[in-house]
């Protein structure tokens, strides 16, 4: 969840420390700090809030150093504060940053203290540092106390520990926490993502886990988690140090959703060849899994739960197979009933949100017939721990709310549709059409971007509310509640999401004159049905407000507002095409309310702790 990067070099590290944090405070923005060596003691500067109260300190106070360490967090334990801000000391001579959860930390916090040492914070990596502390006493050398501290903790974590009597070199530790190693001349790097140090190098080592990294200038050695010393791959990345850059846009979210069109083209360029979908994208071994797949499981979390819905629709529509979709965190601590032939399908943004890593590990350990990842990251561990991949070509995605990685997971599981439906119930000419709708989605998309104008007058009714309710049906259901979840995430406007079916089994008690609903109402069989519903409302004197296919018959009334969508789309095309305009609407909303669009209050972007 929070930051992490580190240096090594001839060169004075802190600007490329700096650097790194600011491309990594999407993980983490509650307090932001630096430790380097000066005058015989570790240097630190800490401060609440972001990496640019961090970057006045250092002007007003600099700093200069070799070997650095710096972070940037989203609080666990302890407050946001300065004294709760990292990195982390014991005594004037040792230093940690470090992301996860300790779970066995109070155990080891008592230990500790009766041996002692004293806390300044409430955290749990001054736990660790002064666990390395007790063993660098007893004589062992810093990389040795690592590893006999690694081997205590129970929980995850990526950790970089620097110290002044061993000062030309850092110490990395990984366990269930992305952390990488980039390689330059003469120099390493350490981050929790390659965004951070794309401008200093774009060749990369990826930590596997339990593994312990020494790493100095000229020189670095990996060891696993059985103390064996391992040579890890470099990996060149694709991605440019430009990325992360906001253009001409406000804000990281606001470029982001305007780059859906290319985004969703990029994930399906070589992938659809004459009409028809090239199965060996998801993998060499695809076409024999997806023809042995009886079942599919998916789970994810968050807005990637949410494109894991309209999966299910999907894969249960066209392909006829039994689809379940839970949310990964439930999937871990229940015994689900497995059957025959299940493919399990994983979807994460990162490939490092740790309930879906965990829940991809246990499905491995399980009955199931193979493991495919949906994600954007190519390097992350989702990716490399799954046997087959999709990956989304989205690009980096700064915005702590998901909006082009929805769209782009929803164009991959329509490819998985179309994979599983080739050996099932998809004959050749319907695969064509389908495929000829769904490469039809990035100029639908484009299309649908330019109600933003409509989209910046309708955010002007929302600037009073406290609650929106969003409705959907079908296919629809799951953008309904993606609407909501942005709504929610980035405005703190309170927003539930229903099938529209449900108003009058509850919700529709809450409807009044000062609750907007909004309702997705794309031109298909259920269109009926959601007209009876949304009559309910009005006749309870809501206000509604509908996203309506051009040719729905639905016509704007008192109490209505009708926002016609530029195209008829298909079954197939609605989720990606719907979910476009209730984006735009939730950063507009958000803009009038004042509120921070890119780094929503008390969330982060990947979430890498329980």
């Amino acid at each position: 969840m929070c930051g992490i990067v580190g240096a090594v070099a001839e060169r004075d590290v802190v600007p490329i420390l700096i650097e790194g944090l600011n491309r990594l405070e999407y993980r983490g923005y509650d307090s932001a700090g630096i430790a380097t060596f000066r005058n015989g003691s570790v240097e630190r500067r800490r401060r609440l809030g972001k990496v640019a109260e961090l970057q006045a300190a250092l002007d007003a106070d600099p700093v200069q150093g070799h070997t650095g360490i710096a972070h940037t967090r989203w609080a666990t334990h302890g407050i946001p504060s300065e004294d709760n801000a990292h990195p982390h000391v014991s005594g004037d001579h040792l230093a940690i940053v470090h992301n996860g959860i300790i779970e066995n930390h109070e155990q080891l916090r008592a230990e500790l203290e009766a041996d002692g040492y004293r806390f300044d914070t409430d955290t749990d990596t001054e736990v660790i540092v002064h666990r390395i502390h007790q063993h660098l006493a007893t004589g062992q050398e810093l990389l040795a106390a690592v590893q006999a501290t690694v081997g205590e903790l129970e929980g995850a974590y990526a950790l970089v520990v620097m110290s002044l009597e061993e000062p030309d070199h850092l110490i990395l530790a990984r366990c269930g926490c992305p952390v990488v190693i980039g390689v330059g001349e003469d120099e390493h790097f350490v981050a929790s993502d390659v965004a951070a140090l794309l401008p200093q190098t774009r060749r990369f080592i990826f930590m596997e886990e339990g593994d312990v990294a020494d790493i100095h200038a000229s020189s670095l050695t990996i060891t696993d988690a059985d103390g064996t010393v391992v040579d890890r791959p470099i990996t060149e990345s694709e991605l440019s140090a430009d990325a992360a850059d906001k253009g001409e846009y406000a804000h990281f979210m606001q470029k982001e959703i305007h780059e859906q069109p290319r985004a969703v083209a990029q994930t399906l360029e070589e992938r659809i060849g004459n009409g028809r979908l090239l199965e060996a994208a998801f993998g060499p071994a695809a076409a024999k899994v997806f023809a042995r797949t009886r079942a599919v499981h998916i789970v994810a979390c968050g807005t990637s739960y949410h494109a894991g819905l309209v999966a299910r629709y999907l894969i249960e529509q066209i392909c006829r197979l039994p689809c379940r979709i839970e949310i990964a965190s439930e999937f871990r601590y229940r015994n689900p009933v497995i059957l025959d032939d299940t493919l399990f399908v994983s979807i994460s943004q990162s490939g490092e949100t740790a309930d879906t890593l965990a829940a991809l590990r246990l499905a491995k350990e399980g009955d199931f017939l193979s493991t495919l990842a949906i994600c954007n990251v190519p390097e992350s561990s989702l990716v490399r721990e799954s046997e087959l991949v999709m990956l989304t070509r989205a690009g980096p995605e700064i915005g702590v709310a998901s909006t082009k990685a929805f769209t782009t997971q929803i164009t991959a599981l329509c490819m998985l549709v179309l994979g599983l439906g080739k050996t099932h119930n998809i004959d050749e000419q319907r695969e064509r059409g389908l495929v000829k709708r769904l490469v039809k989605i990035p100029a639908m998309i484009e299309r649908t971007l330019a109600l933003e104008p409509q989209m910046v007058e309708l955010a002007k009714r929302f600037a009073h509310k406290h609650h929106a309710l969003f409705l959907g049906r079908g296919v629809l259901h799951p953008v309904a509640m993606e609407g909501a979840l942005k709504l929610k995430e980035i405005s703190y406007i309170h927003a539930e999401a229903y099938a529209a079916g449900e108003l009058k089994h509850g919700p529709l008690a809450l409807v009044d004159d000062d609750m907007p609903v909004i309702a997705v109402a794309p031109n298909n069989d259920l269109l009926e049905k959601l007209k009876s519903n949304l009559m309910e409302v009005r006749a309870r004197g809501g206000e509604l407000i509908v996203f309506a296919d051009p040719e729905s018959g639905i016509e704007a009334s008192e109490g209505v507002t009708v926002i016609q969508m530029p195209d008829h789309v298909a079954y197939f095309q609605a989720p990606a095409v719907y979910t476009v305009p209730l984006q735009l609407l939730s950063y507009h909303v958000a803009l009038i309310k004042g509120t921070d669009v890119d780094q929503p209050r008390n969330l982060a972007k990947s979430v890498t702790v329980e």
